[in-house]
């Protein structure tokens, strides 16, 4: 017997964009948000990079700044109290240029620097190739395993760009280089995993979203230890020992 739930919609919706002179500020923004357990459905960050790309990419105006992108569900008057209490919290670290928005297609009008930012990205540097990273934090570390990685990006002189589910703590760094350049690809490859130790050294994991997959089996020893991936093989083997279902993925079985 299947019991299906049926979860009815929240009666009010309500979106907002709020930019901030610093990736620093918007971020605390979001710690203090989640730490006074304000129940905020949704909240992206968006740097300053993603922003330029994004406007030049879908013809858009965005205040050319780091930016957070909310979203707000409940009743008309909850959505309204949590809206004022975050806004209150941007106004503390000086974010401006907040703008509202309820009816559908205004919410998908302000969330497009965030959908469309991979494609403005890979669009704004010719022929190249994308490196992206996955790794999330404890929402109070988020700051530190930023800031250092923003400061680290932008030493590289590689183009970068910086979005993030931020209110879970998981953010994504994309390094543009060049396909036939060995150097940028090994800096690309250095950042992230100088990233993922950063990550895994604040008490975060090594993939927020995107799984382990080929590339971060070794993140996952690093992280996990030698004896818990044992383990997983172990289960493995009992579940599946002709090692048929998606092989090579995660660990090696030898």
């Amino acid at each position: 017997e299947i019991t299906l739930r049926i979860y009815p919609l929240p009666e009010a919706v309500s979106a907002a964009i709020c930019s901030f002179s610093s990736i620093e500020n918007a971020v605390h923004t979001v710690i203090q948000t989640i730490q006074m357990g304000i129940p905020i459905a949704r909240v992206e960050l968006v740097d300053v990079n993603s922003v330029r790309m994004v406007n030049a990419y879908s013809k858009l105006s965005l205040r050319e700044e780091p930016m957070l992108l909310m979203e707000f569900h409940g009743s008309p008057t909850g959505v309204k109290e949590q809206a004022e209490m975050v806004q209150d919290i941007a106004h503390e670290f000086g974010g401006n240029a907040f703008e509202w928005a309820e009816r559908p297609e205004d919410r998908t009008r302000l969330f497009t620097a965030r959908h469309n930012a991979y494609f403005a990205a890979v669009s704004s540097v010719p022929g190249c190739r994308c490196i992206t990273t996955d790794a999330c934090v404890p929402i109070s570390r988020l700051a530190d395993a930023l800031l250092e990685c923003v400061t680290e990006a932008d030493a590289s002189g590689i183009p970068y760009f910086l979005v993030g589910h931020v209110g879970d703590g998981n953010f994504h760094f994309g390094y543009l280089i060049d396909p036939d350049n060995d150097t940028q690809r090994q800096q690309a490859e250095q950042l992230n995993h100088t990233l993922v130790a950063r990550a895994i050294a604040l008490g975060g994991t090594c993939t927020g979203e995107h799984g382990i997959g080929i590339h971060k089996q070794g993140f996952l020893l690093e992280e996990a230890g030698a004896g818990a991936v044992q383990m997983m093989r172990a289960i493995k083997q009992a579940l599946d020992p002709k090692n048929i279902l998606n092989p090579g993925k995660i660990f090696q079985l030898q």
